[in-house]
């Protein structure tokens, strides 16, 4: 106790009939109970899913591969006449969707039509090391797309 005033010095956080303590032990039954019951406001983090081993970025062989196959594709300008230029290219990929593995190529190709870029996408399937072209561009929505250079040079 502070002897000149008389009072605890404490005296602010209240009376000292001891309801600070019996609402800290309500707090921590609560907070038990809570735990207990599997209450997800009070429970700990859970923790975050081991990345899955498809997400790993292609080697530099692979990704000559996927950007090789995609300009073999029509619409990548593999029949055109007149030469395409590809601009702001991206890859999605590696991801997994439904077993499989994907990437997803896209660009802007400018070339065989005069004044707008027309925006060819192609996923492809890699299985076994083998790439392959499918048909499910709705398995690209959302994915993530990092540069993809490989596609950025003037096509002959």
């Amino acid at each position: 106790m502070d002897e000149p005033t008389g009072r605890h010095p404490l005296h602010h956080l209240g009376p000292r009939s001891g309801k600070g303590r019996r609402s800290s032990h309500a707090i921590l039954l609560t907070t038990a109970v809570s735990l207990a019951l599997g209450v997800p406001a009070l429970a700990a983090p859970k923790t975050k899913p081991a990345p899955v081993a498809a997400e790993e970025a292609p080697s530099a062989a692979l990704r000559q591969r996927i950007a090789a196959l995609a300009l073999k594709q029509v619409q990548f300008g593999s029949i055109s006449l007149l030469p395409v230029r590809f601009e702001h290219s991206r890859l999605a990929g590696p991801f997994e969707d439904g077993g499989r593995t994907l990437y997803c190529v896209s660009s802007h190709m400018r070339g065989r039509t005069f004044g707008k870029a027309e925006r060819p996408k192609v996923v492809m399937r890699e299985d076994k090391g083998i790439l392959t072209v499918i048909d499910d561009e709705e398995a690209c929505t959302g994915q993530r797309s990092k540069p993809f250079g490989e596609l950025d040079t003037l096509k002959e």
